[in-house]
């Protein structure tokens, strides 16, 4: 009997994926401490009892945000070994991190892109640019060195708490990665793209369409149930004139 029980113990565990893990088990409640506004007090206590935060900690990731894309990963198979990899808005750098664990030595080039510091990570470049200027797609490609089969883009602007303000920018951003995306994918290639609910403006979702032959939106698990983003899944790229 003991020896089936342990038969199915380690049958379960071999199912288990890389993104399941147990979190935390009591909650912990934070004083509004003087001087603290309400709002930051908040923050903590959700930063504090939010299991992804807990698992990030465990595992040396540097966001929580790493679990999106492992998430994305597992339901849409985006990365796998030799491809060339480009990480828009990489900072602090949590989805680099989980394309190095996934191409492993296998690696083409990683590339990974913000306007901020990133702290350097073996075996990737990192390119300090604003993805708004006019030769940010041809510094991207001469630091690939070729062209991408996977750019990805977790950037999102400073919240305004203007809704409609807020959707332009988020679309403004998407806009620059899909621009990006056409100039340095090669053809089959995929973009990955956070939007905020109310889904991508039709003109621009028209053009993704047009750029690639399978779309879709999805939220993975570890994108918090109060959070507005998805993220728009962009497969098999295909050059347009």
């Amino acid at each position: 009997m003991n020896d089936q029980r342990g038969k199915k113990t380690k049958a379960k565990r071999k199912k288990q994926t890389a993104t399941q893990f147990t979190g935390r088990g009591m909650a912990t409640r934070v004083k509004t401490a003087k001087g603290r506004k309400s709002s930051s007090t908040r923050w903590l206590q959700r930063q504090l009892n939010d299991p992804y935060v807990a698992e990030a900690q465990t595992r040396g990731y540097r966001s929580r945000a790493a679990f999106k894309l492992l998430e994305l990963n597992e339901r849409f198979n985006i990365l796998s070994a030799g491809q060339n990899v480009v990480d828009l808005g990489a900072a602090p750098g949590g989805w680099t991190q989980v394309i190095q664990e996934k191409l492993g030595n296998s690696a083409g080039a990683i590339v990974a892109v913000d306007q901020n510091e990133i702290e350097p990570l073996d075996g990737v470049t990192v390119l300090k640019l604003d993805i708004y200027e006019e030769n940010a797609p041809d510094q991207i490609k001469a630091a690939l060195n070729g062209q991408a089969d996977v750019v990805l883009s977790d950037m999102a602007p400073a919240a305004t708490g203007h809704r409609s303000t807020d959707h332009l920018r988020i679309i403004g951003l998407c806009e620059a990665a899909l621009d990006i995306a056409i100039n340095v994918l090669s053809p089959g290639g995929t973009l990955i793209a956070k939007v905020w609910q109310g889904g991508t403006e039709q003109d621009l979702l028209t053009q993704i369409k047009k750029s690639f032959k399978q779309v879709k939106h999805a939220k993975p698990p570890a994108s918090r149930a109060d959070s507005a983003e998805v993220y728009v899944v962009a497969q098999g790229f295909r050059i347009t004139k």
